[in-house]
């Protein structure tokens, strides 16, 4: 029991020797108490054992709150929900930075520094022309974040605040720039400048779509649908991506090194790649007709086959950013005019697997990923820049659980231990000895 003087604690007994050592509970604000660990080893000599680290509160964080029993989504107390409907992206990487909404002075001085930060190093043009033309562009923005260390040495020393706070602004400045030239340099297009005047989905929708020998027009729908998937992207607690990103800054390595590390985590099939298999098993289906053959397909054990879009590592009730999609996917397709036949025989995939037992009973409802990729599609991204948006967005939940990381004066850096099932030592035999 909690009393004002003792804090609960779980006893631990080792039936070998009858000690019993007591391990302290630690309270979040919200969410499931954890046992503090850290002094198991120095007590016991043993370690615990999480592969994939399922069970295992790996930091403290006050940024993102999920509880995906309940299909809940919270940045620093805001659902997810609340945000997209009356924030923007910029708005949302400045409460993730800072942990509070701004004020109009403090909005309008954020949004004039990204502004002024879209542009990258000149000489970035020619390490774009180093590689092949049909590289994949996520291959591309692990090089060309990578090497931003190279261009920008004023805010690589993470001792210094100031200097941490301007690798955040040119990170969310510049990601969308880098993304862009990714894809011009993929069809053979020049590259498209950023324009100041131009909000931040806009500006990416231009560098992207719009060439230098005629005006670009963008649709307010689409801009406005696709700062929502940024949004719904920006943080998702310590997924592998952001764990990654973490570790590598445990180490002292710098913010762009560190990002890197995470695109090249997020390319991963089963992280960022999920709304590109998406598409591919829609049109693997191809029709509504073929549906339940493919239901029957996913629960077998023994097939292959599997359901993409639906199911979540941490929700167990249906993604709360799915929610937000659905509409907005018939919103861009009715602006676009799209008759989309992948639309239809999504939502009747998920109509009729909403209806199966088998699905309900284990929730696999539809995931974010389920929508964003109809969505991707009908504006008109290529499958391969499915995850590029992904990392654009994901860059500032990054960079601020980074910065969170680096300005925890308990930080020490990371170095997770392993149940060793080798060898004991044993003698080398000489190879003209060895049968």
């Amino acid at each position: 029991m909690n009393d004002s003087n003792t804090k609960e604690t779980v006893s631990i007994t080792i039936n070998s020797t009858g000690e019993t050592i007591e391990l302290p509970i630690l309270d979040g604000t919200q969410g499931p108490q954890v046992i503090d660990v850290r002094q198991l080893y120095s007590k016991t000599g043993m370690f615990t054992y999480d592969p994939s680290y399922t069970s295992t509160a790996s930091c403290d964080s006050s940024m993102t709150y999920i509880d995906g029993e309940e299909g809940i989504l919270r940045h620093a107390g805001y659902t997810i929900e609340e945000l997209t409907e009356k924030s923007s992206f910029l708005e949302v990487c400045y409460l993730l930075l800072h942990g509070e909404l701004p004020n109009l002075s403090e909005m309008q001085d954020f949004e004039r520094t990204i502004t002024n930060h879209t542009m990258v190093h000149d000489q970035l043009q020619f390490l774009y022309r180093g590689f092949r033309r049909d590289a994949h562009p996520m291959a591309v923005m692990i090089g060309v974040v990578g090497a931003m260390s190279a261009f920008y040495h004023d805010s690589t020393d993470i001792s210094n605040p100031q200097q941490r706070l301007i690798a955040s602004h040119r990170l969310i400045a510049k990601m969308p720039t880098m993304a862009a030239m990714a894809y011009k340099y993929s069809i053979g297009q020049p590259f498209v400048y950023p324009r100041n005047e131009l909000s931040y989905a806009e500006n990416f929708l231009h560098m992207t779509f719009g060439v230098p020998a005629e005006e670009y027009s963008c649709s307010p729908v689409i801009s406005r649908a696709l700062d929502r998937i940024f949004i719904l992207h920006a943080d998702h607690e310590q997924n592998a991506s952001t764990s990654t990103v973490r570790l590598a800054g445990s180490s002292g390595a710098n913010p762009f090194a560190c990002i890197a590390a995470g695109i090249a985590t997020l390319w991963g099939p089963a992280h960022g790649g999920a709304n590109e298999a998406v598409l591919e098993m829609l049109s693997e289906i191809g029709s509504k007709e073929r549906i339940p053959e493919f239901l029957e397909k996913a629960k077998n054990k023994d097939d292959p086959f599997r359901l993409m879009g639906f199911g979540h590592r941490v929700y167990k009730n249906y993604d709360p950013r799915a929610g937000v999609l659905k509409p907005a996917a018939y919103e861009v397709l009715e602006e676009v005019g799209i008759q989309n036949p992948l639309m239809e025989l999504a939502l009747e995939l998920e109509r009729l697997a909403l209806e199966d037992d088998y699905f309900v009973e284990r929730k696999l409802f539809p995931n974010v990923d389920f929508y964003s990729g109809i969505i991707l599609s009908a504006i008109g991204f290529p499958t391969s820049m499915f995850t590029v948006l992904f990392t654009l967005a994901r860059a500032v939940g990054w960079i601020a659980q980074w910065k969170e990381m680096i300005e925890d004066p308990g930080q020490r850096i990371g170095r997770p231990r392993q149940l060793y099932l080798g060898h004991a030592e044993r003698k080398f035999v000489p190879i003209d000895e060895r049968n």
